[in-house]
C-alpha cells in the first residue's frame, strides 16, 4: 500500500514554518507540503464561486468566511494530491497538527483498517466522542462515532474516499469538518481513534486564522444560540441514517 503524509501548510505563515519542518523529520511516512488556498491572493469571484449559501440540509446557520472557505479548498487540494500522486491513501495534517504519545501505534491501527473504513479521523483532546468499537491495538481504539466531531487536524483518507469527497463537494455551503458530519451528502463514514493522539498547537504557532475577527455582539449571540440547535439536528440525522456500505 502506498501511503503518504500530506501537510496543508499557508506558505506566508512563517510562524509555523519550524514546526512544519519538524513534521517533516518525525512523522513515520514520506511527507509532501501541499500548498494552503490563500484567501488573500484571489479575487472575490475565485473565491466563492465553488460557495452556495443553503445548498444541503439540514440548513447551516452562518455565512462563511473567506478564512473557512480557503480552509476547504485546501483540503480539497489535498484530496486532489492523493489522485494526483496516484496513493492508496495520505495521513493529511493541518500544520498546527502536534501528534503525541500513542501516535504510532494508532496510525498503525488506522493503517490497517483504513481499505475498508475509508476516512479515518484523529480527533483532538477537546473533541470527545464515543461509539461502537470496531478494533483495538492497545490503548488504541478505532470506533464508529454516534455523532462525527469536528475539527479537520489530522485524518487518514483513502484514494476512494478523495474520490467521493471531491465528487461530493464541487459546491459547498458550510465549513469542511461540518460537511464530514453529513455521510448523506459525502457518501463517506468517517470513523475515528481515540483517545486522542494528535494536539492542535496553533496558539503556540501565532494563533488560528479561523476566528470571526470583528465580529458584532449580536451577531455572536445569534451564533451561540443557533449552534446547539444545529449541533442537535445533525445528531438527530446521524442517528436515523444508516445506509452505510457491507
Amino acid at each position: 500500500m502506498t501511503v503518504e503524509a500530506l501537510v496543508i501548510h499557508l506558505a506566508r505563515a512563517t510562524a509555523r514554518k519550524p514546526h512544519v519542518e519538524r513534521l517533516k523529520a518525525e512523522l513515520p511516512l514520506p511527507v509532501t507540503i501541499v500548498d494552503a488556498v490563500d484567501a488573500a491572493k484571489l479575487s472575490e469571484a475565485e473565491l466563492f464561486a465553488p460557495y452556495a449559501r443553503r445548498l444541503h440540509g439540514p440548513t447551516y446557520f452562518l455565512s462563511m468566511t473567506k478564512a473557512e472557505i480557503a480552509c476547504f479548498l485546501s483540503h480539497r487540494r489535498a484530496w486532489q494530491t492523493i489522485l494526483d500522486r496516484d496513493l492508496d491513501a495520505a495521513l493529511i495534517l493541518e500544520d498546527d497538527a502536534g501528534p503525541t504519545e500513542g501516535f504510532k501505534p494508532a496510525l498503525d491501527l488506522a493503517l490497517a483498517h483504513i481499505g475498508k473504513q475509508g476516512f479515518i479521523r484523529f480527533p483532538i483532546p477537546r473533541s470527545v466522542e464515543a461509539g461502537e468499537e470496531i478494533a483495538v491495538s492497545g490503548r488504541a481504539k478505532l470506533i464508529k462515532p454516534r455523532t462525527i466531531g469536528l475539527g479537520m487536524v489530522a485524518q487518514l483518507v483513502s484514494r476512494e474516499a478523495a474520490q467521493k469527497l471531491l465528487k461530493a463537494t464541487e459546491r459547498f455551503d458550510r465549513p469542511i469538518d461540518v460537511v464530514l458530519q453529513m455521510p448523506w451528502v459525502t457518501g463517506v463514514f468517517a470513523r475515528s481513534i481515540v483517545p486522542s493522539v494528535v494536539a492542535e498547537i496553533s496558539a503556540d504557532l501565532g494563533g488560528t486564522t479561523l476566528h470571526r475577527k470583528g465580529e458584532p455582539a449580536l451577531a455572536k449571540l445569534r451564533r451561540e444560540i443557533l449552534r446547539p440547535l444545529y449541533r442537535g439536528r445533525i445528531a438527530l440525522r446521524s442517528r436515523f441514517f444508516t445506509r452505510e456500505p457491507a
